[in-house]
């Protein structure tokens, strides 16, 4: 292999060790929406959720369950009174045992419960030398209340929007990221920028330096001027060590929010595209009432005050209708109680009605009407304040759309700027004063132009958060057929 090859592997090899990873906005966002733990917590919560509306739904399916006691011993005296009414207390020892198999189905629009049974019993005392067996061959068993609080019928009709509302919540939470993330890479690019100008000047005012040491030598400038220099780079040597811990807290910051935990180099680059799209307020108020989790949550928790107020009023009085019709049978054997069973049927009405309460069903009706009505006024203001939030944020866009163009015009004024005066200042033609103004409003114009796009990308995923659309792209972020 010829020399000339061998030197450019060697320096590709080099290049390639010392290169540098470089991330974009858009790179940053999506390692924090794949690896961030914010990103991870929003995925479990929306894993919750899923598996509560999961369970709410199983509430409504029919249920097979097996229940009893085997066995049950029973080993006491019992006290029994005679005629003359005085108590002798006999000896007992008994075995008793049960086993039921049911197939229970809730009611949702009546809040019942209907139940098929199969039930056996077995009794044996010891003393007496007595054995029992009852069974229950089959029956149907209906227990219903009557005028009371059905939470199956209230729930059927919150759940699936609280179901809804968590689905949405999740996009919001991923966009909440995305808005978190940029925060996090301009903190870091005002870190890189900053230690960026911190080498410049300190490059600069050392050749500084050493130019009006030359001229104090020669005699064609003052020691105060020197020493104004020398000040000018003690301080630059200060702010490169600042801006150098200022970079790396923020590279450790940005590094631990997206997950990434290698201590791989890496540098970013400016957001200078900035998106084209339009958008008016009345359409990111649509966007924003027919997408976000809010206005679903604004439905639920008014059917949540109405609920609470229809379950005030049928607190006051209970009652309730059990019925069961069925075959069962008593013999000594097992064997025996399944032939020729007999009809069984059962009605039962209970209730409960108080008589004189001292106003407290009154009270307490009066009170959740009361909660329905602030909670409907509170509502009300929470959709003011969102539909003027909307607003402000999109008329925000077009202004920090014109400051970009205006600090990016400004900012390369600036270092021309400070391009002449460097130059005036090198052949005598300015003072170092002067020189001095041209470098910070340099630097200045630069943080500037900097802060206008965090602004401008900050409120853009602050929109898309809060309409679950991308104006950029003309998508939906939120599919409600998900």
């Amino acid at each position: 292999m010829s020399k000339p090859l061998l030197f450019l592997l060697f320096v590709s090899w080099v290049g390639m060790a010392n290169a540098q990873l470089i991330y974009n906005l858009e790179d940053i966002i999506l390692r924090a929406k794949e690896q961030s733990p914010s990103a991870k917590q929003a995925e479990t919560r929306k894993e919750n959720r899923y598996w509560q509306y999961r369970l709410f739904k199983a509430q409504y399916n029919p249920q097979l369950s097996i229940s009893g006691d085997i066995p049950g011993y029973n080993k006491d005296y019992l006290p029994n009174r005679l005629d003359d009414g005085s108590i002798h207390f006999i000896p007992r020892q008994q075995y008793s045992s049960s086993m039921n198999l049911g197939l229970n189905q809730p009611i949702a629009f009546s809040g019942g419960n209907i139940s098929v049974n199969s039930r056996v019993r077995q009794f044996d005392d010891l003393g007496l030398n007595l054995k029992q067996w009852n069974t229950t061959v089959f029956n149907i068993q209906l227990d219903q209340p009557i005028f009371a609080y059905n939470s199956l019928k209230w729930d059927k009709m919150t759940e699936p929007l609280r179901y809804e509302e968590s689905k949405r919540s999740y996009v919001e939470e991923m966009e909440l990221v995305s808005r978190i993330a940029v925060e996090r890479f301009f903190d870091y690019l005002d870190a890189q920028v900053n230690y960026q100008i911190a080498n410049f000047n300190l490059a600069n005012n050392d050749t500084i330096y050493h130019i009006e040491e030359g001229r104090y030598n020669i005699g064609t400038t003052s020691e105060d001027k020197l020493l104004q220099v020398e000040l000018q780079l003690l301080r630059s040597r200060q702010d490169v060590a600042q801006a150098q811990l200022a970079l790396q807290t923020s590279r450790l910051a940005l590094r631990t929010f997206i997950g990434l935990n290698d201590a791989t180099e890496f540098d970013l680059i400016l957001p200078e595209v900035i998106p084209v799209f339009l958008v008016s307020e009345e359409i990111a108020l649509q966007y924003a009432e027919a997408n976000r989790a809010d206005f679903i949550a604004f439905e639920r928790r008014r059917i949540e005050a109405q609920s609470q107020v229809e379950e005030a009023k049928r607190q006051r009085f209970q009652t309730s209708v059990s019925a069961a019709i069925g075959y069962n049978n008593a013999a000594p054997l097992l064997a025996e109680t399944y032939q020729n069973p007999r009809d069984q049927q059962v009605f039962n009405i209970s209730l409960n009605v108080p008589l004189i309460t001292w106003g407290r069903n009154e009270a307490r009706i009066r009170t959740a009407m009361a909660n329905q009505q602030l909670t409907n006024y509170i509502i009300d203001q929470e959709e003011q304040n969102f539909e003027m939030e909307i607003i402000t944020q999109v008329r925000q866009l077009d202004v920090l759309r014109e400051q970009i163009e205006i600090s990016k015009k400004s900012d390369e004024v600036a270092q021309n700027r400070y391009n002449v005066a460097q130059n005036r200042y090198l052949i005598g033609k300015i003072d170092i004063t002067n020189l001095n103004i041209a470098l910070n409003e340099k630097d200045l114009a630069k943080r500037s132009y900097v802060q206008a796009l965090r602004s401008f990308w900050s409120a853009y995923f602050d929109l898309r958060r809060l309409t679950l659309y991308d104006f950029a792209n003309r998508e939906l972020l939120y599919q409600i057929n998900e």
